[in-house]
C-alpha cells in the first residue's frame, strides 16, 4: 500500500502521548551495553557456589535467555500492526522494544558464555536427560514460550483486530513480562543480593528490569486504550489472562519442585504471592479502563510514568 501523507509533515508529533514520554525515557535510560558490564567478581563467586546453587542459576538463566530470544523473534508483527494504524508515536516507542529485547538476549548469553558455562556433558546431574539448557524448560514454560507467545504475536500478521492485539499484549506484556520476568528478577535479587554475590549479573538485571518496566507500562496503556475504544475487547482480554495465568504460576511451581531443599533459602510461597500481586495491580488498572475516555487513559498512564520517574 502506498503512503498518501505523513504525520510529521501534517499534524506533527503529539509529544503529550504516554508512548512519547516512554520513548524519551528509553532514549535516556535504555542505551546500555551488555559487553561493558564487569563480570570479574561474578567469575570468582561462581566457582564458590555449590552444584545445587549453580543449578538454580542455570535454571533461571535457561528460562530467561530463551524467553528474551522468543520475544525478539516474535515481536515484529505487533510493531507492524501499530505502524499500519498510523500511530507513529506508539511505533517510535516500539522500535526500542526490539533493540532492548535483543540486548537482553545478548546480556544473558554473554553471562552464560563467560561466567556460568553450562557443562557439555550432563554427567554432573542426577537426571542426565539433556546437556542443553532446555532441560529447564518445563511443560508449563513450553506452553507459554513455545506456543502461546508466538501464536498470539504472529497471529497479528493475518488478524490486526483489536481483539487480536489484546491477546498479543496480554501474552507478552501482562504474562511474559509482568508475571514471569518480574518474578524471575525477584528470584535473582533475593538469591544474590543478601550475600552480595555476582554484582555484574545483578547490575545487568537491574538495567534490564528498567527496560522491561517501560515495556509493561506501554502494554497496560495499549490494553487500556483498546478496552476504552472497543469495549467488547474486555472479554477477549480476560479470557487470555485466565488461560495463561495458571501456566505462568505453574512455571514458578515447577522451578521449586525441582529441589528437595531450595538453594539460597528461597521460599515458593513468597514468589507465588509476588507474582500474583504484580498481576493483580495491573489487572485492576485495566478494569478501570472500562468506560473510561482516552483522555482519562492518558492521564492515568502519565501519572504512573511520573511516579516511576520520581
Amino acid at each position: 500500500m502506498n503512503h498518501t501523507s505523513f504525520a510529521t509533515t501534517t499534524r506533527g508529533l503529539n509529544r503529550s502521548l504516554p508512548p512519547m514520554r516512554l520513548y524519551e525515557r528509553a532514549k535516556k535510560l535504555g542505551v546500555w551495553n551488555p559487553s561493558e558490564i564487569d563480570f570479574s567478581k561474578d567469575r570468582a563467586d561462581w566457582t564458590a557456589l555449590t552444584l545445587e546453587e549453580k543449578d538454580l542459576i542455570w535454571r533461571l538463566l535457561g528460562m530467561f535467555v530463551s524467553g528474551e530470544e522468543a520475544v525478539t523473534l516474535d515481536l515484529l508483527p505487533l510493531i507492524r500492526v501499530i505502524a499500519a494504524e498510523g500511530r507513529i508515536e506508539e511505533e517510535m516507542y516500539l522500535t526500542t522494544f526490539l533493540f532492548e529485547e535483543a540486548k537482553h538476549t545478548d546480556f544473558f548469553r554473554r553471562f552464560l558464555d563467560e561466567v556460568a558455562v553450562f557443562p557439555s556433558s550432563s554427567a554432573s546431574f542426577s537426571q542426565p536427560e539433556s546437556s542443553s539448557l532446555e532441560r529447564y524448560h518445563s511443560e508449563n514454560y513450553r506452553r507459554i514460550f513455545y506456543e502461546a507467545l508466538p501464536q498470539a504475536l504472529l497471529a497479528l500478521e493475518n488478524d490486526a483486530s483489536p481483539a487480536a492485539q489484546a491477546r498479543a499484549s496480554v501474552t507478552y506484556n501482562m504474562v511474559v513480562e509482568g508475571v514471569l520476568a518480574e518474578t524471575g528478577y525477584h528470584a535473582f535479587f533475593t538469591a544474590l543480593q543478601r550475600q552480595n554475590l555476582m554484582p555484574g549479573l545483578r547490575k545487568g538485571i537491574a538495567l534490564l528490569k528498567q527496560d522491561e518496566s517501560r515495556h509493561i507500562a506501554y502494554g497496560i496503556y495499549l490494553l487500556s486504550r483498546l478496552v476504552a475504544e472497543h469495549p467488547a475487547v474486555w472479554d477477549e482480554l480476560q479470557a487470555q489472562m485466565n488461560t495463561l495465568l495458571p501456566y505462568a504460576i505453574g512455571v514458578i511451581g515447577d522451578a521449586f519442585a525441582a529441589y528437595t531443599v531450595v538453594p539460597f533459602g528461597l521460599v515458593e510461597e513468597d514468589f507465588i504471592e509476588y507474582a500474583m500481586n504484580q498481576f493483580s495491580k495491573r489487572a485492576e488498572r485495566l478494569e478501570k479502563a472500562r468506560g473510561a475516555s482516552l483522555d482519562e487513559i492518558h492521564r492515568v498512564t502519565q501519572s504512573v510514568i511520573e511516579r516511576d520517574d520520581a
